[in-house]
């Protein structure tokens, strides 16, 4: 009862095991039966993170995760329970400043999710009921419910399909947005159904359907329906994927169809194949961590230091209670160890800006309005589809410029997809034929050239096998089913191989017609029309690697006809009789014809059949329903029949399709390398053709050295020492290259030494990944890592850190500060300035510059990829630039203070012999510390527009007018005046100005001298005329490459 109560308030959360029954139409079966209705969860679909009962809580949790968030929440919390010498107002302001916008930020994207969620779950769908169509919203779509799409139209939910407006009950579907498939993909309704087109007879439909759990797999499915009569008697019928249509697919080319719900909303393929709404961290947010932890590290130290000291300055009795400070009584009863505890936390609230809580106020605003800027960007919008770049997260915008490995597939990534029949062999025999293209149709143009010709009966018993074994579908130009002669035919598969193969065997003068009734019609060579009664479709899968059809001709033979990769089809090839010499013959020339073909970049396929005797087939009919039938381990029991059924086979021949390459894919490839970036091809192509296409597409460079993990490579009989063996080898190779060298000193070493690439196919890839302990091998993994990492380029076939320096100076003038009050804590800075530093004299000056800077112009930039290494492997955040900008800020931070220091040894700055106080001396060291911050970021600035113009001097102008504004009026709410005239008075002194301007350059002084030295080596170089290996195939234009 619990479980049961608990699934119901919890959709989604059921145990994704078994199986699950849906009544379509939620109809019950008898009428004389009551009908419980089961409870599934609705069809919301919700991509937001938030709610408006769970953001607060649920984003300050997120939001405290942060070191320096909860940090500054412990100071915080520290100062309101503790006397401390700054107001809580210092820590509580910024941290309430920092958690509001970031908040703001996040919950405006989840806003626009919530959007785009309420598109989707308010659009009208058409659901049946009661014979009728009726209009619901999406949300509102039920499992068991009777939906009708029409074309263009996104599935609302993971539907059964029915019917549809063909007879024959199929239609065509695309998936490019749930896996970048853009090919239609044909689907079919069970026959039982195919004829319930309409609103009125599809509600008389009873039917049940049991189906396995919700999984995320989007290509499996197990189900049956049972289809009750009027008698009540079933009839049940296996589904599968090709039954499925899955929510967020597109119906294409097919006026309109009906489904059943079986999946809906969160249960829904799409929805579970959802990483997860929890927050993503990048790399450079969690180095800023890292960093933090050092800071912080550096502050207990600096308290701990201050402590220690202050309790040896009091050691002494007139530093411990001067007498014109005389301790209270409660004060001299107070335990020691309690006062030296609470020193320590007041010492470390004085220094708790070396943490900058407003760092992820900026990276966060960077991050969110970086995201526009790539929307806006011009380069990224597509003229065909009318749009830009959409940015649905800005948490990992920065990752976008780290990136190390590239993994990529080689068909419809690297290819065009788009196949072409280029050669064939029959028997032994070559065939290639010129072909011309009149009006969308093949025709052959002139005779076949070949070196000799296969028996007739073979040639057309090859081409028949072309025709029969696929799923391609026919499409017209007008509303007969079918196809004749003169009518037009337009082939629809989501393979185009079996295009391209039917094409080829139409160009050969078979051409198929397409499927009525189960049976297909072919048009021979002496223009008959051949039937074919189709028994049984094997699809393929990549665990077999082949697809069959059983097929009854009109005289009543019965044949098996397969087609596959060579190692696939060639081991379970009928081994001839020794005395067949000639059979022999045609299967060694039919292999050496796959070979030469695969080398030369073509997708090759062998062609087998046999033939099925009555009684075999009777057997085989019965295990094969059986094996779909099965709701548990369906897979398992198909894949131990088609083994069996698929043996023993006869070879017809082969074929050889061309794909060929994405225009500038070879450009990409190549810019991609000169960048620095490993490239992994990943495909299930046969090796030689692989390895050809990578050749063709720069992936592999003739220079190259190979090196070969593959069955080839390895002898079965000692496959495991043999491959020991080899990772051995080759892993001295790599180290013997490159000795011990880091990952940015591999790239730029690139350029100068031998690169290596590495070939592996499938099997050989789940020996090494489920290795044992047996044979030695349980380092398999290790070494084939440190393998993968030297290699340039792998073919799998078959298969804002200146902000944190700012702060350090900004806080070391304080701790110095403490050895000249007694380590009193005495604070230097006003606790206004101490408020407002990072939120508004600091933060926009930084944020432009993460916005807007450009160190190298666009041009220079898609013109040399090369230059990517300089910033890839999250660069400028490792510990050299860390250690570099810490020291440079030790050293500002110690000028300010001593600077201003020796200037205060002369007690009078004004000619009236005014005396000026700490207050002034602090606020000169923070006028100093915000124009040298300010301006040192003005000169790392290389890109100027107004935005930093203004945001820059519109800083410091703010400072410069908040000071006489905060200082020029007595406020009420105060109980000391202590910054009264403070900042006024400090400027009337001449001496004062020029120590100001002094310090200013002595601490910018290392920066511009670096400046200029970097100015002057560049200068250099440009004379000398150095310059790295240029890519031979790059032709600078405007857009990039040509």
């Amino acid at each position: 009862m619990f479980r049961r109560s608990w699934n119901r308030f919890c959709a989604g959360e059921e145990k994704r095991v078994g199986t699950r029954t849906v009544f379509v139409g939620n109809h019950p079966i008898s009428e004389t039966e009551a009908y419980i209705a089961q409870r599934f969860c609705d069809n919301r679909i919700v991509s937001s993170k938030y709610t408006l009962w769970n953001f607060l809580p649920k984003n300050l949790f997120e939001q405290f995760r942060r070191i320096a968030n909860f940090y500054f929440l412990i100071i915080f919390l520290v100062q309101v329970t503790v006397d401390t010498p700054t107001s809580p107002v210092t820590s509580g302001l910024p941290l309430f400043f920092v958690i509001t916008v970031t908040a703001i930020k996040q919950g405006y994207e989840d806003w626009l999710r919530h959007r785009a969620d309420n598109e989707v779950n308010k659009s009208t769908v058409n659901i049946i009921e009661n014979a009728k169509r009726v209009k619901k919203e999406c949300e509102k779509i039920k499992v068991g419910d009777v939906v009708e799409v029409q074309a263009d139209e996104t599935f609302p939910c993971d539907l059964i399909l029915l019917s549809s407006c063909t007879s024959d009950g199929t239609c065509y579907v695309t998936t490019a947005s749930l896996d970048g498939e853009s090919n239609c993909k044909t689907h079919y309704a069970v026959r039982d159904t195919i004829a319930l087109c309409t609103a009125e007879s599809i509600d008389t439909l009873r039917a049940a359907i049991e189906c396995e759990q919700p999984q995320p797999d989007l290509y499996k499915f197990v189900g049956r329906i049972n289809i009750y009569s009027n008698s009540l008697e079933a009839v049940a019928r296996s589904l599968g994927p090709e039954n499925l249509l899955l929510k967020g697919a597109t119906l294409k080319s097919t006026k309109k169809i009906y489904g059943v719900a079986v999946y809906t909303g969160m249960e829904t393929k799409m929805a579970l194949n959802y990483q997860g709404k929890s927050q993503k961290r990048s790399a450079v947010e969690k180095s800023i961590n890292t960093f933090l932890i050092v800071y912080l590290f550096i502050l207990l130290t600096k308290a701990a230091v201050c402590t220690t000291l202050k309790y040896v300055w009091q050691s002494y009795p007139y530093n411990d209670e001067p007498w014109y400070n005389q301790k209270t009584q409660k004060e001299r009863e107070t335990l020691k160890v309690l006062k030296m505890f609470t020193d320590f936390l007041s010492f470390m609230v004085l220094f708790n800006f070396i943490i900058p809580v407003s760092m992820y106020v900026t990276v966060e605003m960077q991050k969110f309005l970086g995201s526009f800027f790539i929307s806006w960007d011009k380069d990224f919008y597509d003229e065909e589809i009318k749009e830009g770049a959409l940015v649905n997260t800005s948490d990992l915008n920065e990752e976008l410029g780290q990136v190390d490995y590239v993994f990529t597939d080689k068909t419809g990534t690297l290819t065009e997809n788009s196949m072409e029949f280029i050669e064939c062999c029959i028997d032994g025999y070559k065939y290639n034929g010129v072909t011309e293209e009149v009006d969308g149709l093949s025709r052959t143009d002139g005779p076949l050239t070949h070196f000799d010709k296969a028996d007739k009966n073979k040639e057309e018993l090859f081409l028949r096998a072309l025709c029969l074994c696929h799923t391609v579908e026919i499409k017209t130009n007008d509303a007969v089913d079918g196809a004749t002669e003169s009518t037009e035919l337009t082939y629809v598969s989501s393979s185009p191989d079996e295009i391209a193969l039917v094409k080829g065997a139409k160009k050969y003068g078979f051409t198929f017609l397409g499927t009525r009734n189960d049976c297909m019609r072919v048009e021979n060579q002496r223009k008959e029309i051949e039937e074919y009664e189709l028994l049984h479709t094997l699809n393929f899968d990549p665990v077999r690697r082949r697809m069959s059809v059983i097929v009854k001709n009109q005289k009543g033979d019965i044949y098996l006809f397969c087609k596959g990769a060579d190692s696939a089809i060639f081991p379970r090839i009928q081994i001839p009789e020794p005395e067949s010499t000639k059979l022999r013959n045609a299967i060694d020339s039919t292999k050496q014809h796959v070979e030469r073909s695969a080398m030369n970049g073509y997708r090759t396929l062998g062609v087998a059949f046999k033939n099925i005797a009555p009684d075999d087939y009777e057997r085989i009919n019965r295990q094969l329903i059986e094996a779909k039938m099965a709701l548990q381990d369906r897979e398992e029991k198909m894949e131990e029949v088609l083994d069996d059924i698929e043996t023993n086979m006869n070879l017809i021949g082969a074929t050889a399709v061309e794909d060929k390459l994405q225009d500038q894919a070879a450009e990409t490839i190549e810019a991609l390398h000169a960048a620095g970036l490993k490239v992994w091809v990943l495909t299930g192509d046969k090796m030689e053709t692989a390895k050809s296409t990578c050749y063709a597409c720069r992936l592999f460079q003739t220079s190259t050295e190979l090196l070969e993990l593959t069955t080839k490579t390895i002898k079965e009989c000692e496959r495991k020492d043999r491959l020991h063996e080899l990772l051995i080898e080759y892993r001295k190779k790599l180290l013997r290259e490159f000795p011990k060298s880091t990952k940015r000193n591999c790239k730029k070493r690139a350029w100068t030494d031998q690169e290596y690439g590495l070939i592996i196919d499938g099997a050989t890839l789940s020996l090494i990944l489920n290795s044992s302990q047996e044979c030695g091998s349980s380092n398999y993994k290790s070494i084939f890592l440190q393998i993968c990492m030297k290699c340039t380029a792998v073919l799998c076939c078959r298969m804002a850190p200146l902000q944190k320096a700012q702060n350090l100076c900004f806080i070391l003038p304080q701790f110095l500060y403490q050895f000249f009050c007694g380590f009193s804590q005495q604070p230097l800075y006003d606790a206004a300035y101490l408020t407002m530093y990072n939120i508004c004299f600091t933060s926009l000056p930084i944020l432009a510059y993460s916005l807007l800077e450009q160190h190298i112009n666009i041009d220079t930039l898609t013109s040399d990829p090369r230059l990517y290494m300089n910033i890839s492997g999250n660069a400028m955040l490792q510990l050299g630039p860390f250690l570099y900008w810490t020291f440079l800020a030790a050293f500002e931070g110690t000028v300010f203070f001593f600077g201003t220091y020796f200037l205060f040894q002369t007690s009078s700055l004004e000619d009236n012999g005014t005396v000026y106080g700490n207050w002034t001396f602090g606020t000169i060291v923070f006028t100093v510390l915000v124009f040298t911050v300010t301006l040192k970021l003005a000169l790392d600035t290389r890109f100027w527009t107004w935005i930093n113009h203004f945001v820059i001097w519109g800083s410091l102008a703010f400072y410069v007018f908040f000071s006489f504004f905060w200082g020029g009026i007595i406020w009420p709410f105060l109980k000391q005046q202590r910054m009264y005239f403070v900042f006024a008075q400090m400027l009337s002194s001449v001496s004062t100005w020029l120590a100001i301007v002094f310090l200013i350059f002595i601490s910018l002084f290392p920066e511009i001298l670096l400046i200029v030295l970097k100015t002057v080596r560049r200068r250099s170089a440009r004379n000398l005329n150095l310059e790295l290996p240029m890519l031979l195939s790059y032709k600078h234009i405007d857009s990039g490459y040509s």
